[in-house]
């Protein structure tokens, strides 16, 4: 029996040389911590599967009992009525449908009737919001249940989306007006961008706490060495770019049909639904076929790595915000087909664009065996091992090994375990940075490890240790959180960066 399920695994995880191997959890969104507990207490009194000890002891156990969502190929192959899809408790699925009832029924009440009912709920459901939640959510409520005394202030009805999903700012519609402040920025940002040489030195300073949502289209073509710094070149060479992503469209695009072109135009084909999968703006067909065309075309020209699985998420939020150029309502919502053909052609060509100047700087992550990604967990293990010696043992004591989660931090650069608001943010400072992707992100990682020690050590087993490293809770993280993130990445990098020693054993 142990010998068949060996071989079944490895069956599994062959992969291409080069390819990504899915790693463990769920793309979007990160798992509720209190349900995911709930979840492993009840599946462990479930006795469908037989197990040689009651927890997961290494990584090969972990693995064997594990559904893996991202296998590749297995879409078609799976049998879906077999006992391993079967394994989830009724009272599990119960609990878990009750809770989200509850979320929403409270989401959808008065400020007033919320306030007064949190108290009757009991300590362990309670959730602590940040001050920028607090302003997401004033956005969500519903207006059929205001008071008339809020009617005036009442936003249009829309469909109500997930937190996770919310994809508007702190400085985006439906947010308080800007404080005087953040106006004193924007102008500054203003007369920058409309000097004759910008000066780009100083736009990397003022872009590293944040770019305002009015300047951050032109910014990142700026700050990407897409758009030139001189004003008077810029309309001829946006002019010129856009026509030679065209001219790669009609050169390479029909080529996805032909037989060595087939495997990674399916894979891209399959990946795109996957890519946000709770936003409605990345579900509507005329937005996966503007992906598709663009991870395409990147995957042609880069044969060195090609196409590989995580690259889709680093589209995303490129595209949107070159949308966020032509619409001032919240993006998530919005319908792609009421722009014009012109403005989805300028949208689809910059997202490529941008994407192609990021991913030079980090396209080792991709070719074969990865040796960018490697390079950098290893750093990160060591890294934690200086900072936080007691965090580094607890994983030694465990079997935790940094791949079995940071891969997908340093793959995907943190986009599946933060809000797609998060990330636009820590764009901005990464664009801002010397070799931001490719080396600062390296410090965000480590601060972002430490940030959750606590619940780190209050784990004690390996399975419960993967669970949250995979699922952290940062569903309510706003512009607030991203900020201290930041600023104890910058003092990491500050103390080691041009002292690895200190790191080194």
């Amino acid at each position: 029996m142990a010998a068949e399920n060996s071989k079944q695994f490895w069956k599994r995880s062959a992969k291409l040389p080069g390819s990504i191997q899915p790693v463990y959890g769920a793309q979007h969104p990160p798992l509720d911590p209190r349900l995911t507990k709930n979840f492993i207490k009840e599946r462990s009194k479930v006795n469908a599967i037989p197990l040689k000890n009651k927890k997961a002891s290494s990584f090969h156990e972990f693995a064997r009992n594990t559904s893996d969502a991202w296998d590749i190929g297995d879409d078609e192959e799976e049998d879906f009525s077999s006992p391993s899809f079967q394994t989830l408790n009724s009272k599990v699925a119960l609990a878990t449908a009750a809770q989200v009832l509850e979320n929403h029924s409270k989401l959808r009440l008065k400020p007033e009737r919320s306030q007064s009912t949190t108290s009757d709920v009991p300590a362990s459901y309670k959730v602590i919001k940040s001050s920028s939640d607090a302003q997401l959510s004033r956005n969500s409520s519903d207006t059929c249940l205001r008071n008339t005394l809020h009617k005036q202030q009442s936003l249009p009805l829309r469909p109500i989306i997930p937190l996770v999903a919310r994809i508007s700012d702190q400085n985006a519609s439906g947010a308080p007006p800007m404080t005087v402040r953040e106006k004193t920025r924007l102008e500054k940002f203003r007369q920058l961008l409309s000097s004759h040489n910008t000066d780009l030195d100083e736009l990397r300073k003022c872009s590293w706490p944040g770019v305002p949502r009015e300047v951050r289209p032109v910014t990142w073509r700026l700050l990407s060495g897409y758009l030139p710094a001189n004003t008077e070149r810029r309309k001829l060479t946006l002019q010129r770019k856009r026509e030679e992503y065209f001219g790669f469209i009609e050169q390479y695009y029909d080529s996805r049909n032909e037989e060595h072109h087939q495997d990674t135009y399916r894979q891209i084909h399959i990946d795109i639904p996957r890519t946000n999968p709770l936003i409605p703006l990345f579900q509507q067909p005329l937005v996966q076929e503007i992906f598709e065309r663009i991870l395409f075309i990147w995957a042609i020209r880069h044969p060195a790595s090609g196409y590989v699985q995580g690259i889709n998420d680093l589209v995303t939020p490129f595209f949107v915000v070159f949308l966020s150029e032509y619409v001032e309502e919240d993006v998530e919502n919005f319908d792609v087909t009421n722009l014009s053909q012109d403005m989805l052609r300028s949208i689809e060509a910059d997202s490529f664009w941008c994407m192609s100047k990021l991913l030079d700087g980090i396209q080792d992550n991709y070719t074969f065996a990865q040796p960018g990604i490697q390079k950098k967990v290893k750093a990160l293990e060591e890294l934690v091992s200086r900072i936080d010696e007691q965090v580094h043992n607890h994983f030694r004591r465990y079997e935790v090994e940094y791949l079995q989660f940071a891969f997908r931090w340093m793959n995907n650069l943190l986009m599946r375990e933060l809000p797609l608001r998060c990330t636009i943010r820590l764009w901005d400072t990464y664009q801002s940075e010397p070799e931001g992707f490719s080396h600062f992100h390296l410090y965000v990682c480590a601060a972002f490890l430490i940030k959750w020690r606590k619940e780190i050590l209050d784990e004690e087993d390996f399975q419960g240790l993967l669970m949250l490293l995979q699922n952290l809770p940062t569903i309510h993280w706003g512009n607030e959180e991203i900020g201290l993130l930041l600023a104890e990445a910058y003092r990491l990098k500050y103390m080691f960066a041009d002292a690895p020693n200190h790191y080194r054993r």
